[in-house]
Formats: structure tokens, sequence, C-alpha cells
């Protein structure tokens, strides 16, 4: 480790092979029959396609389960050694990662359809958490309580997103086709409610043309550097929104099918150009430009409806889950240097590891 940090203050190496070399190699996962399972993602075997290995799991066994489907899993931020989970059997559980034992149990009157946890906060503890019912909850880790309530939506919230930008900035998604945005340290309500048509349709009535989607509003993804805001909802439509304003972009994506009842978790890459949108689309993986709209390409592999995706930057691998109990890994395919035309010889090939020869393969077997 201490050669990785002399190579990166020498500048004689890239700032990714730091993050790799001290990142955790391992993954959550959450069925929809409550088991949580702990996966080790190191690809020992170096071949395209693998089989994860299974750590450990909260198993149908175990007195603590969760009694239903599991909607979303989330390490700690800053500590591996812990993780949460929260599922429709209406509570949200803190785990100790080294025991599988819970550390704390938060009760809902409501099923939870989402949970985030701020990846910069340093000021908080708070999880925001959507619920059936139309209030946000915000829970404590320090207090070990729900802190306060975010009140404004009509419906139920189905998903939440703390911006990676600022520590107090949360984006909520409902049931009532809006988006909210709040700093969780004022009391006298939401920032903005964005509106699809940025204040052009129906002036004069303001509070019905505020509406983010023409449906249900069922995703949230903010951008790597927090300045836009991507959503979807069961209108088919996925929107940009420039999170500082709260305008919307106008970038067309096209038709986005989305016919999930619950909320649905799509991501987007970092470190790369052009920027790209992740989202599940049918039994596929529709794979957008963030800026453009364009659709890049579908990933196909899974025999049925895809519910997530999530992205580990440090080495720009997709993982995917889906109804047909899979988990696919998808790798980017690297292109080989140009060659120069103007030196004499092309300097020689430096060899890659053997998983990121092919062009986004994905596991055969359950990983």
């Amino acid at each position: 480790m201490l050669g990785f940090i002399s190579a990166r203050q020498a500048g004689l190496d890239d700032p990714v092979r730091l993050r790799r070399a001290e990142s955790t190699r391992s993954m959550l996962s959450g069925g929809s029959d409550g088991v949580i399972v702990l996966y080790d993602l190191e690809n020992l075997s170096r071949k395209p396609n693998y089989t994860c290995r299974a750590l450990c799991s909260v198993g149908r066994s175990h007195p603590d389960v969760h009694r239903f489907s599991v909607e979303t899993v989330q390490w700690y931020p800053h500590d591996t050694g812990m993780f949460t989970s929260s599922s429709f059997d209406k509570t949200l559980k803190i785990w100790d990662t080294n025991t599988l034992q819970p550390a704390d149990v938060f009760h809902f009157e409501g099923t939870v359809y989402s949970h985030h946890m701020s990846p910069v906060a340093t000021k908080h503890c708070l999880i925001a958490v959507g619920t059936k019912s139309p209030k946000v909850q915000l829970c404590d880790l320090k207090s070990g309580s729900c802190s306060h309530i975010l009140q404004g939506h009509r419906q139920e919230v189905l998903a939440v997103s703390w911006s990676p930008r600022h520590e107090y900035i949360l984006a909520t998604a409902s049931a009532d086709s809006r988006v909210k945005l709040w700093d969780v340290r004022r009391a006298s309500g939401c920032l903005s409610t964005l509106d699809q048509h940025n204040g052009e349709k129906s002036k004069a009535a303001s509070e019905a043309a505020s509406t983010a989607h023409n449906g249900r509003v069922n995703g949230l993804c903010y951008t790597n550097d927090g300045l836009h805001l991507l959503t979807i909802g069961t209108d088919d439509r996925m929107r940009l929104w420039n999170s500082s304003t709260g305008e919307n972009t106008l970038v067309n994506y096209g038709k986005v099918c989305n016919e999930s009842r619950k909320g649905l978790k799509f991501t987007v890459s970092w470190g790369c150009n052009p920027e790209f949108a992740f989202v599940p689309y049918g039994s596929t993986i529709a794979v957008y430009t963030i800026f453009t709209g364009e659709l890049i390409t579908m990933l196909r592999g899974h025999y049925s409806t895809v519910n997530c995706c999530v992205l580990q930057p440090n080495f720009q691998e997709l993982y995917s889950g889906s109804k047909d109990c899979n988990i696919l890994a998808w790798i980017p395919g690297l292109r080989e240097p140009v060659p120069d035309d103007l030196s004499e010889k092309s300097p020689p090939q430096q060899h890659l590891n053997p998983a990121y020869e092919d062009a986004w393969s994905s596991s055969d077997d359950e990983g």
C-alpha cells in the first residue's frame, strides 16, 4: 500500500490504481425471499466467465431474517463493518457485518420501498427512508430513533437519494408524480418541487403543473458530481434535471419501458467520457448517454425482468439482479491503443486481465 501511495504522490501512477488497491471486493444482495447474501467479487480464476463465491448469508433459518422481500441493501459509507437493509416487512435493519446480527431495527407503519445513507455526510448519520406513507422518514443512527419527518408528498414515497455533493440535500420521488428536493436542516418544507414543464404550462395553477412525470416516479439517481439528477417514471420516460436550479434539461431518451410497481434501482457510470446511465428495461439493461439521450446498446443475458443495477466504479463493473434469480457481472471491453503513425514502431501491448477482453460479457451462472 505504501508503494501505491508513493507512486501516486510522485505522479507515476494512475489514481484509480490506488483506489482499486484499497477497495473492498465484496457485494451485498437481498432477495425476494428476505435472504441477504454477501459475495466475494475477486475473480481468482482470471477467466471472463466465472462464478462469485458466497462468503456468508442471513438465511431463512436466521432468527432475524427479513420476513418479506428485501428492497434495498447498502454498506455503511465509511466502514464495511456495518450494512443496512430494508424490506416489505416494514423494517429497516442495521447489521454488524462480522457477527451478522442486527445492531438496531427501525419499525414503520407501512411497506419500506427504499432507503439511503449519504455517501459524503460527516456531520450527520441520517438514513432517509421511503415507505407507503407520504411522509419521508429520517432515522438517526446515533440516537437510534426517527429524528424527524419530511412532509409534502401526497402518496407513497418510492425512491430516496442523498446528494453526493451536499450532505444535507435529499431528493425524494413519489407515486404522486412529484420529485422533491429537501434541505433536511430546514423545517419549513421542501426546497423545490421539480416541474417537467419548467413553469411554462399552467402558470396560474403552478401546484397542478409541478409534476416531474405523468405517472408514478419510482427511480432516482444523481450523477457522480451531484450536479444533475436522473428520474424515471411509469410514464415510460427518463428525465435529466439540473439539481441546483431544478430545471428540466429536456434531454430526450425516447421510451424507457418501466412497468415496476415499486422502486426501480438504476445507476450511472463514474470516471468515463461520455457518462452512461444503466437502466433495467424488461429482461435487458438499456445503456444511454446521459447528456445526449442516445441509446448505446441493450445488455442481454437475463431470462426475466431486471430489478436493479449497481456499478463498482473502481473496476468499471456493472452488476444486475433479476427475477430469474441470477446476478450478472458485466465488464466493458477495452479498446486497443491506436499506434502512433509518426513512430517507427508502436510500443509493446500491455497484457490485460482476460476478464477485460470480452466486450460487456456476463457470467452464465448465478453470482
